[in-house]
């Protein structure tokens, strides 16, 4: 297309919301609501026969389970079929092949969420410099941290607008999430050099062109040895608990120190991860990655009774490191960065990129002599050089010798393998 073609693209901004402590009562209670109902459509699901199971059915169902019981009226109505819909696609997904089958939701493991898929229910307006306010349904007024200018009064319009937001709890509180639909200009090709990509632990990463990306520890000594001291403290008052008490709230208020400063150390890692992927798509027109299998990567050593594993403090050390990299999210980051900046990511086969020699092709397990050198041990080479910098132009030259595997242009989508419906989906 030609320089000015305008496309719709959708993209979400979240902000953390300050809310009173009756507040915050409200929305867990819609949350927990929100997901006492999943729960009870899950159930009713599997309850009905074939035949029954259809959205208008689900619909009624949900209706009645509203006035029958009091405790789903503190859901609003467009929330609860905001949850119906979210059902409905995850058995769709379930069915094509793109996620396993939906499933009860424990109250603790899961993220509390409320949407709200009306944007025009939240009448934004901007208070100042830092604080807007959103209507929440059956909440009121809020404040929320205005970051990021928002379509809103005279700058919002059909194709520029908020469709809807989704309330979610984390660590630090509750956080808004809305949902923008904007009008952008679709930028050209860019010009940018090729450059492959090698990713590690100890050289997060690595680029062909010799430029390297690294990062130091999350969290500072002081608040290291603060984290080690919850936990030492966690676990002497988890030690002295009778079986079957109730945990008390000395140890809760524990946990939740610790919770903070985890996260603390996680929104500063994906701050990095960010940054970095930005200045990677800004600069090159074309990123190669390795298409890794992260999840077989990280397996346990541990083995079974009968055949023990081996070195299983080391691997299981090494599995938390590739765990705290988050190699996955650096490619999803740069996917979508890339394809917003007229870009494009590949992905090529990983086997063998850290063993071949760059400059004559030449692999063998012995040429990498440590994890930062790499000798080539053709006598007619020779070649040596950083070993990281070395797997990146292996990676930036298998996509230049055409095998390349499916493009990750826009927005990537993780499909599993089709495999037979459940039982309790037929």
């Amino acid at each position: 297309m030609s320089q000015g073609t305008l496309v719709k693209r959708q993209f979400g901004h979240r902000a953390r919301l300050s809310l009173s402590r009756a507040e915050v009562l409200k929305t867990d209670g819609q949350a927990h609501a929100a997901r006492t109902m999943w729960n009870l459509l899950h159930a009713w699901w599997r309850m009905m026969p074939k035949e029954k199971r259809t959205l208008g059915h689900a619909d009624a169902a949900i209706r009645q389970a509203r006035e029958d019981i009091d405790f789903l009226a503190v859901l609003p109505a467009q929330a609860a079929q905001a949850v119906l819909k979210t059902y409905f696609q995850a058995w769709k997904n379930c069915w094509e092949g793109r996620a396993d089958a939906p499933n009860f939701k424990g109250r603790i493991r899961t993220v509390m969420s409320v949407d709200i898929p009306q944007g025009r229910d939240l009448n934004i307006t901007r208070v100042h410099r830092r604080w807007g306010m959103a209507n929440i349904p059956k909440v009121g007024r809020v404040r929320f941290r205005w970051t990021k200018d928002l379509p809103v009064g005279k700058c919002a319009g059909a194709e520029n607008r908020i469709t809807g937001a989704r309330l979610i709890k984390d660590t630090l509180g509750w956080h808004i999430a809305f949902r923008v639909q904007t009008l952008e200009v679709k930028p050209d090709p860019h010009q940018g050099p090729d450059v492959g990509i090698d990713v590690g632990v100890t050289v997060p990463i690595a680029l062909s062109d010799g430029e390297t990306y690294q990062h130091g520890e999350w969290l500072s000594g002081k608040e290291k040895a603060r984290l080690l001291h919850l936990e030492q403290r966690a676990a002497q008052r988890k030690q002295h608990r009778k079986p079957g008490e109730r945990t008390s709230r000395r140890l809760h208020h524990t946990y939740d120190q610790i919770a903070g400063l985890r996260a603390k150390a996680k929104r500063r890692a994906l701050d990095w991860q960010h940054q970095t992927t930005t200045a990677i798509a800004q600069t090159y027109g074309t990123v190669v990655v390795e298409a890794l299998t992260i999840t077989n990567m990280v397996k346990s050593a541990r083995g079974t009774i009968e055949e023990p594993g081996k070195n299983v403090a080391q691997k299981s050390g090494l599995n938390r490191s590739i765990s705290q990299e988050a190699w996955g999210r650096t490619v999803t980051l740069l996917t979508y960065k890339t394809a917003r900046l007229g870009g494009t990511l590949h992905k090529v086969p990983a086997p063998g990129t850290s063993k071949r020699c760059s400059a004559c092709g030449f692999t063998t397990p012995g040429n990498r002599e440590s994890q930062a050198m790499f000798v080539c041990k053709n006598p007619d080479c020779g070649w040596s050089g950083n070993a990281d910098h070395n797997a990146a132009r292996n990676v930036l030259h298998l996509y230049r010798m055409g095998l390349a595997l499916i493009p990750a242009a826009g927005r990537a989508v993780v499909r599993r393998a089709k495999r037979v419906k459940p039982a309790a989906a037929r």
